[in-house]
């Protein structure tokens, strides 16, 4: 009857997991058609523009997004990204701000800044911005940008610079472009777009260059070109009852044109190639190639721009103008299927524990109290005999547990102070910076909650070495994620990456772990080993049982899948689209849905511990 009810609820356990894996590939399937439709758009966009075979347009539309936020009001997304932001007005020849950021591509992780790739150099003075420590580890530097952009006003083609370059340039510019490098110009706090209605494409920031096929120049082998003239476009609004505008979309359309001009070069004089009335657009015949006509020899690259400005509908608004930027972000409809798919792990679960503590558990316990002085006791197994061995502390890796646990009691805190603070509108979702500063700080600040998790478990663990377990406390994890970070560093400023942090940067992480966060450990240790031991109902036997053979499935490694699948099922969609954000420079915003998954996340590891503890007890296994 024993066996007979193991695999009874194995088979129940097994049950939840096939329901929830059938859900979550019908909420992938859904995903999928909605990308199929939408490639099959991307196919024609590409095929009708020439020089745009970059591969990284999101061939998504761009419905107007509203968000409710637990039974508040509907917000417009700006309101969501940016709390308490107001726009900001600009009159008729008012000159605007342009900034440059890193040159990314989403095949490679190593980011560039701007001026440290062959281009025009900036010849602005600037204030030196000051960055948070969020945005200074993931590299981000807004330097102003080699172009001039005034309110309402036009600018026909305009040179910039001219670069020449050499046989090292060439070789690093064809490089950039087979990686698909990315600009990523601000202006207004507007990222650039590259966009088109008709062929129904966003994607931002704007290519390097483009590598050209057979079919496009009739050459053998491949053949890099270089974007060296971008055609910006801003759109606008008129403000009511003034004479400003407000800025509503930021978009760019880059061309290959290779300028010819004679004697002396002087920027911003008129070529032959870029003046006014002689449009600029991508022509095999006059494309700007990144290799000399001779192997080491250099050759120079003009570059110019040239602004457009649009007025937008009537219906488009300033709140409304970060709607586009969501194009390729996860549809409301997917979360809907991820928090779906998590509750109907938790119902499963649910019933699963339901049917232990009200069927198994009330049945055995009214048998095992009617036998109690009768000889028929004595052949009871299972759990029933387990009473005086189920607080016993474990023989190995109580050090390691106790921190471990006290490791993990900081990190959850860390999460839910984060997520509430999202939820309340104190953070922005988009700015990535401020975002990992207040991530850090909360971590750091959370010290205490390890060290008093930590202390009280190895308090209860019977544990002598208290000066080790708080010092391992405050250094294990922190040391291990700060090796992590300066190997990696090194790595990244040997590569010349934008996101290789400086000796200071550095510093001031170390400084926050040994003077703000150890302490804090410290203090949490100090108020945990005066608490009173946790104590336990029954009385722990002086002579440990003798654990039988069990089954293969309450073993190592076997319970660590059985006990870890079903929660990372759980989580798996929102995790997909949070590595997207971090990897793929995508926006997650919906901290509601995130809030709700984690929650639900944290039930059914709770409900999972509970059906694997009283299986492995059912096997008077009592190192639980």
């Amino acid at each position: 009857m024993m066996h007979i009810r193991h695999w009874s609820r194995l088979s129940g356990v097994a049950f939840c997991l096939l329901a929830n894996l059938f859900a979550l590939s019908f909420s992938y399937a859904a995903e999928a058609g909605e990308a199929g439709e939408a490639g099959k758009a991307g196919e024609a966009g590409k095929a009708g523009e020439a020089g745009e075979a970059d591969g990284e347009n999101s061939n998504l539309r761009a419905p107007k997004k509203t968000f409710r936020r637990f039974g508040r009001k509907r917000e417009s997304l700006s309101a969501v990204l940016f709390p308490g932001v107001s726009p900001q007005e600009y009159e008729q020849g008012e000159e605007i701000a342009v900034w440059v950021d890193l040159v990314e591509s989403k095949k490679t992780q190593v980011p560039f800044a701007y001026y440290d790739i062959p281009i025009c150099n900036s010849t602005k003075e600037v204030k030196k911005i000051r960055k948070s420590l969020g945005a200074k580890l993931q590299g981000h530097s807004l330097k102003p940008a080699p172009y001039k952009i005034d309110a309402l006003q036009n600018l026909p083609c305009t040179t910039v610079c001219k670069k020449t370059l050499r046989p090292k340039e060439q070789s690093r510019l064809r490089t950039l472009i087979k990686n698909e490098y990315r600009v990523h110009v601000t202006f207004d706090e507007l990222p650039v777009l590259m966009q088109s209605d008709t062929l129904n494409y966003a994607v931002r920031g704007y290519p390097i260059g483009f590598k050209a096929p057979f079919a496009l120049t009739g050459l053998e082998g491949d053949n890099f070109y270089i974007y060296n003239h971008i055609n910006f476009t801003v759109k606008y609004s008129k403000v009511p009852d003034s004479n400003g505008v407000h800025i509503v979309g930021f978009e760019a359309f880059p061309v290959s044109r290779k300028h010819i001009y004679e004697g002396d070069f002087k920027a911003g004089a008129p070529l032959d190639t870029c003046v006014l009335g002689n449009k600029v657009i991508n022509d095999v015949a006059t494309l700007q190639n990144t290799q000399a006509i001779k192997d080491g020899d250099s050759f120079d690259v003009i570059y110019s721009y040239e602004v457009n400005w649009v007025e937008s509908p009537s219906n488009a608004k300033w709140e409304d103008r970060w709607d586009i930027y969501m194009v390729g972000s996860p549809d409301d409809q997917v979360h809907y299927f991820a928090v779906m798919n998590s509750l109907m792990i938790v119902m499963f679960m649910t019933g699963v524990v339901a049917s232990i503590m009200l069927r198994t558990l009330r049945k055995d316990i009214a048998n095992f109290n009617e036998l109690q002085g009768l000889d028929e006791a004595e052949d009871e197994g299972g759990w029933k005999l387990m009473h005086g061995d189920v607080f016993r502390p474990p023989q190995q890796y109580q050090m390691i547990f106790s921190v471990a646990v006290g490791t993990g009691a900081q990190i959850g805190t860390a999460i839910a102070l984060v997520l509430l603070s999202a939820l309340i509108g104190i953070l922005s979702p988009l700015n990535k910076g401020h975002m990992l500063t207040f991530i850090i700080i909360l971590y750091v600040l959370s010290g205490s909650v390890a060290g008093y998790c930590s202390s009280r478990l190895f308090k209860f663990f019977d544990g002598k070495a208290w000066k080790r377990n708080t010092m391992l406390t405050a250094t294990a994890f922190p040391g291990l994620l700060v090796t992590l970070f300066v190997l990696l560093n090194i790595f990244l400023s040997f590569a010349g990456a934008a996101t290789a942090v400086s000796f200071w940067t550095v510093l001031a992480l170390f400084l926050l772990w040994v003077c703000v966060s150890a302490p804090l450990v410290f203090v949490g240790s100090f108020f945990g080993y005066k608490k009173a031991k946790i104590d336990v109902p029954v009385r722990t036997n002086q002579i440990a049982r003798v654990v039988p053979e069990s089954h293969w499935y309450t073993k190592l490694p076997h319970s660590f899948f059985l006990g870890g699948i079903l929660p990372f099922v759980n989580i798996s969609i929102e995790l997909y689209f949070i590595m997207n954000a971090l990897w793929l420079h995508q926006m997650y915003y919906i901290m509601g849905f995130l809030l709700v998954v984690i929650m639900t996340m944290c039930v059914a590891c709770a409900e999972v511990s509970i059906v694997l503890c009283y299986i492995q007890l059912c096997q008077e296994d009592h190192r639980w």
